[in-house]
C-alpha cells in the first residue's frame, strides 16, 4: 500500500513517514524538492492543484497538514488540497489540524476548519486529527536549557492551566492507525486525559532526569523576549498573541468522547515516556 505524507521532512510529517515505514507500509514524501529526501518522494506545490492531483491519484492514503504561513496562504492551501482530493479520489485522507480546534456548528473561519469542511463534502473517506498543544514546545532551548541547568521548567501558561498535551510521536501513531483503518471517520482528538498542568509536566521531566524539576509560569511577553532571537519578531509575534489568548481561557482539554483513547484505544505517551522515546 502506498501513502503520501506531506511535510515529510518536518516535525509532524517525518514521524508519520517513519511510523508507516516501521509498520511495513510504503510511504512517499510529498515535498517541494525531492532531492532533499532519501527514499521515495514526489514533488508537490500547494499553489498547484495539478501537482497535488498527480501525487494523490491511485494512492491508498494521504496525510496532510496546513503549512505555517499567513492566513491567505493557508486558506489557498486548504482549498487546493480539497480540490485535489475531489479530483484524484485517494482511498483515504488523514488531516492534522496542528493544534487548531474544529467547530462543526459554525461556518469555517480558519484554514483547518475550511479543509475539514471540504473533506467532509468531498465524499472521500477521511479523518481529522485534532491535537491541542505539542510537548515538543518544551524542547526549545529557552525551555529545555533552564530545565537542564537549574531544574526549572518555564512556560507562558498559568499554574492552573490544564492542557491535553500530546507529542508528534502520538500524532504519528494515530495517523498510521487512521490511514490503515477506515472504520473511524470524523474528528479524533489527541492528548492527555485528564489534562496536565505545568507541575505535572515538570514532574515528567523530573522522573526522566531523576532530579527535581519545578514549573515556573512566565508571562507571554517574557516568553516572546526569549523566543524572538530564535524565530525573529515576525514569527514570534503570533506565538505571543496565542499565549495572551490562553490567559483568557480556563484550559485546553480534549473531549473524552472524541478522543483517541475512546475511538481508537490509543493513549498518548506520558511526558516521561515521550522524553525516553526521544532520548533527549
Amino acid at each position: 500500500m502506498t501513502y503520501i505524507v506531506h511535510g515529510a521532512t518536518g516535525a509532524q510529517g517525518s514521524p508519520v513517514l517513519a511510523a508507516l515505514t516501521a509498520a511495513g507500509h510504503s510511504g512517499t514524501a510529498a515535498v517541494r524538492d525531492t532531492s532533499s529526501v532519501e527514499g521515495p518522494a514526489v514533488a508537490v506545490d500547494y499553489t498547484s492543484v495539478d501537482s497535488l492531483v498527480d501525487a494523490y491519484t491511485g494512492v491508498d492514503g494521504v496525510f496532510v497538514h496546513i503549512p505555517i504561513g499567513p492566513l491567505d496562504v493557508q486558506m489557498a492551501a486548504a482549498h487546493a488540497v480539497a480540490e485535489a482530493v475531489r479530483r484524484a479520489r485517494p482511498a483515504r485522507v488523514v488531516f492534522s489540524t496542528s493544534g487548531s480546534t474544529i467547530d462543526d456548528s459554525t461556518p469555517p473561519t480558519s484554514a483547518p476548519e475550511v479543509l475539514a469542511r471540504e473533506l467532509a463534502d468531498s465524499g472521500v473517506s477521511h479523518a481529522v486529527i485534532e491535537p491541542r498543544v505539542f510537548l515538543e514546545n518544551f524542547l526549545l532551548p529557552v525551555s529545555l536549557g533552564p530545565v537542564r541547568d537549574d531544574g526549572v521548567l518555564m512556560y507562558p501558561i498559568r499554574d492552573d492551566y490544564a492542557v491535553s498535551w500530546s507529542s508528534h510521536l502520538d500524532i504519528a501513531d494515530v495517523a498510521v492507525r487512521l490511514l490503515t483503518d477506515h472504520t473511524v471517520t470524523g474528528v479524533v482528538s489527541v492528548g492527555a486525559l485528564p489534562g496536565l498542568v505545568g507541575a505535572d509536566v515538570a514532574a515528567g521531566f523530573a522522573a526522566y532526569l531523576d532530579r527535581p524539576v519545578t514549573f515556573r509560569a512566565i508571562t507571554p511577553d517574557h516568553y516572546g523576549d526569549l523566543i524572538t532571537p530564535l524565530f525573529g519578531a515576525g514569527a514570534a509575534g503570533p506565538v505571543v498573541e496565542s499565549y495572551h489568548h490562553r490567559h483568557t481561557m480556563s484550559g485546553e482539554v480534549i473531549t473524552p468522547d472524541r478522543s483517541a483513547q475512546h475511538l481508537l484505544g490509543i493513549t498518548p505517551r506520558t511526558v516521561q515516556q515521550w522524553l525516553t522515546d526521544l532520548d533527549v
